[in-house]
């Protein structure tokens, strides 16, 4: 059976004691000399390899059946960093999926190739941008989305901090920013896209993503820090919505910042964004307000167009 791989950097003494409890951890969660011999064998994981660069400076492979997951994005999200996130020293570098798992999930609607036609951009960039401050109101975030989409625009998203906030509900908003970009394209002829954003209580989701296409928007913001990688999975994969998704990094930092513990850019910003539907993934490049190097970004690139499926 094809299994899932798991490399950890391990900050520390002795990596094969660590190694232990983390493949029962990240398992059972149970002693693992008073488990079932099935159990033992099946369902902990299984240590594939550790090399070490110095006595506190080590790789970890370890290597998970599967049917650990339930084949749920939810529970592999549990198994790749539940209760080892508590562990300090510890950050994930490296994670293989297997065909069992990948089959599991549609992946991005779109992708590249879908977005590029959707906007006739067959070679050029997509250009996009966020309507802000915060406590502006819907008229005035709906004059400045006609005069972007004037301009040429591809995307204009929400910023992501606009939800429901009294001086531009959310509601009031995407009527107005909607129609505002449909003039604009009616005059123009071209074909920017809306994109509001679905920062909010999770019960409120699904209606308003519906309730946003119905007013015109032609993409949705998900947030998948703040409402789960599991809601832009489940927007992602709504055939009546049928919209480009866009995944935002908000609290979703803390998971890559720290050098020994967390998780790798590319993983979380590439993998996931892209295991759970999202069509962009938006993050940080370098030179900016935020630290994240060359190598990161790059690595987020590579991870965001790697074949997902055999």
């Amino acid at each position: 059976m094809e299994r899932i791989y798991i490399t950890y950097a391990y900050v520390g003494e002795d990596p094969k004691s660590i190694a232990d409890v983390i493949r029962v951890e990240q398992t059972i969660e149970f002693p693992y000399e008073l488990a079932p011999t099935w159990i033992q064998d099946k369902v902990v994981g299984k240590i594939e390899e550790i090399s070490s660069t110095d006595k506190t400076n080590h790789l970890i492979t370890i290597s998970y059946n599967p049917n650990v997951t339930g084949g749920e994005l939810t529970q592999l999200l549990n198994v790749l960093w539940g209760n080892v996130s508590l562990f300090p020293g510890v950050k994930i570098v490296d994670l293989k999926l297997p065909s069992l798992i990948l089959e599991k999930f549609k992946g991005p609607r779109f992708g590249i190739s879908g977005l590029r036609k959707i906007f006739s951009a067959q070679s050029r960039p997509l250009i996009a941008t966020a309507l802000k401050p915060m406590g502006s109101d819907a008229k005035t975030l709906a004059e400045m989305a006609r005069t972007l989409a004037l301009a040429g625009f591809d995307l204009i998203k929400d910023d992501h901090s606009l939800a429901n906030q009294p001086w531009a509900t959310w509601k009031e908003r995407v009527t107005s920013v909607s129609r505002a970009v449909a003039e604009a394209n009616s005059i123009s002829g071209a074909n920017t896209a809306y994109v509001p954003s679905l920062n909010m209580p999770f019960d409120q989701m699904i209606d308003c993503a519906h309730t946003a296409k119905e007013l015109g928007a032609a993409g949705l913001l998900v947030l998948p820090g703040i409402t789960g990688f599991d809601s832009l999975r489940v927007i992602a994969a709504d055939d009546t919505l049928s919209l480009p998704i866009l995944g935002h990094p908000a609290m979703l930092g803390s998971l890559v910042t720290s050098k020994n513990e967390g998780i790798a850019h590319g993983i979380v910003f590439g993998t996931l964004m892209r295991l759970a539907g999202a069509d962009i993934s938006i993050f940080p490049n370098i030179g900016g307000r935020f630290s994240f190097s060359q190598v990161q970004c790059l690595d987020i690139a590579d991870r965001s167009r790697e074949k997902l499926k055999p």
